[in-house]
């Protein structure tokens, strides 16, 4: 009788410290969304504004846009980063700028938001190999 008192105390205090241990959500730690782009739409914005140098297949243009379907650098960064660059362009005088050839902000087109560069994001994503 005396083990299942043992016993039973045991499993009665592990289920109170796992219990514990849990926490209520309310003191959970707010997780913030993280910004994800729609891949359709961004297949529209790229067309628009992203192809006329880097081609409408993603594949770059001679002389002027990187191949962004076998590009090590947009595979490297995640969807903030490649927003934020994408956000600042690249000047000719970049070392990492191997056409020499300026990428403007936002790819010319300062109307662009947050959310249409997340989407052009997301388009990328979706067509490299």
């Amino acid at each position: 009788m005396k083990i299942f008192s043992y016993l039973t105390l045991t499993l009665f205090l592990l289920l109170m410290a796992s219990l514990t241990a849990c926490g209520s959500s309310a003191n959970a730690a707010t997780v913030e969304a993280v910004p994800t782009g729609d891949p359709i739409a961004g297949k529209q914005l790229f067309m628009s504004t992203c192809a006329a140098c880097h081609s409408p297949d993603g594949k770059g243009l001679p002389g002027l846009g990187k191949n962004l379907v076998a590009s090590e650098f947009a595979a490297e960064k995640n969807d903030d980063e490649l927003v934020e660059f994408i956000k600042a362009g690249r000047g000719p005088d970049d070392p990492l700028n191997t056409t020499g050839v300026t990428m403007p902000a936002k790819g010319g087109k300062p109307s662009l938001s947050n959310e249409d560069l997340y989407n052009i994001v997301a388009y990328i994503r979706t067509i490299r190999k």
